[in-house]
């Protein structure tokens, strides 16, 4: 497990993590956020929020209040039982893991504020990976659903689309009735102690899928899974050439930044909250 410390502000740092086991990184990750807590509770004093990129070695983890029985088959992979929300996922190489390590009463944001930014910043990166570099004219969006914490895929399946838009470099997030949901793309699950947060997101981007055949991801059976490279053409490294000549190459390096930059830019208060979707008429 290597760590490589990067400042993006003067109040935020990012961290990176390949081949991580989960337990040393998670009992890390506690450490860090209990002692930034005493140093705030005896000293007063406000320390730099953390971005952590982690790259998992296999794990399924099953949250605080999980069930046993969205664990379908037991295979060579562990199963840890950990302090985050939300129920049963899997982690693992091909996978994008961000832990916030955030500071919400410093930062002015409420849990559902941590949860929607989060929501979005996924939203703002795999829109423009679907918008930029996809195979073909298919209009499929990613959007959050008030009823399922986590980002999803959407087709939309009517004859007609409206370019305004898209035209105009924006990606619609709002959910057509025309639209039909074709999977999770990515996860939420955090941990709040004493207004400090830990644990954070998933975004599949090149990892076998197979992986989840065994549980119900997030306690949803039949839940279908996906990742950013069955919808976006995506090169193995970011050196590799890409087919078109005027686009940089989408690779899961380049998808990573993408995410970062983005994260540090809400952090610093320059990407404004969007306002929630309606949640999905009974």
């Amino acid at each position: 497990m290597q760590n490589a410390i990067q400042p993006l502000s003067d109040t935020l740092i990012s961290k990176s993590l390949s081949a991580a086991d989960y337990v040393p990184t998670l009992d890390a990750m506690l450490a860090r956020t209990l002692t930034r807590i005493e140093l705030k509770k005896t000293k007063q004093q406000r320390t730099p929020d953390e971005l952590w990129i982690v790259d998992h070695n296999d794990v399924y983890t099953l949250g605080q209040a999980g069930k046993e029985e969205h664990i379908l088959q037991r295979t060579d992979t562990p199963v840890i039982k950990t302090d985050r929300g939300g129920q049963v996922t899997w982690h693992g190489h091909g996978q994008l893991v961000l832990y916030w390590l955030f500071d919400l009463e410093s930062l002015g944001w409420s849990v559902r504020n941590l949860v929607s930014h989060a929501e979005q910043a996924i939203e703002d990166v795999i829109n423009d990976c679907l918008q930029n570099h996809t195979a073909d004219d298919t209009r499929i969006r990613a959007q959050a659903r008030r009823d399922a914490p986590g980002v999803y895929l959407y087709a939309d399946t009517s004859a007609e689309h409206d370019d305004s838009s898209t035209d105009k470099g924006i990606v619609s997030t709002e959910i057509q009735p025309s639209s039909i949901m074709l999977g999770k793309m990515a996860s939420l699950g955090f941990k709040i102690k004493h207004g400090f947060s830990y644990h954070g997101i998933a975004i599949n981007l090149t990892c076998d899928l197979s992986a989840f055949n065994a549980i119900n991801p997030c306690g949803y059976a039949g839940m279908q899974m996906l990742r950013l490279a069955d919808f976006s053409n995506m090169v193995s490294s970011p050196k590799t050439q890409s087919a078109d000549q005027t686009r940089e190459p989408l690779s899961y390096e380049s998808v990573t930044q993408k995410l970062i930059d983005n994260i540090a830019q809400r952090h610093a208060g320059q990407i404004a909250l969007r306002a929630l979707a309606p949640k999905p008429s009974r």
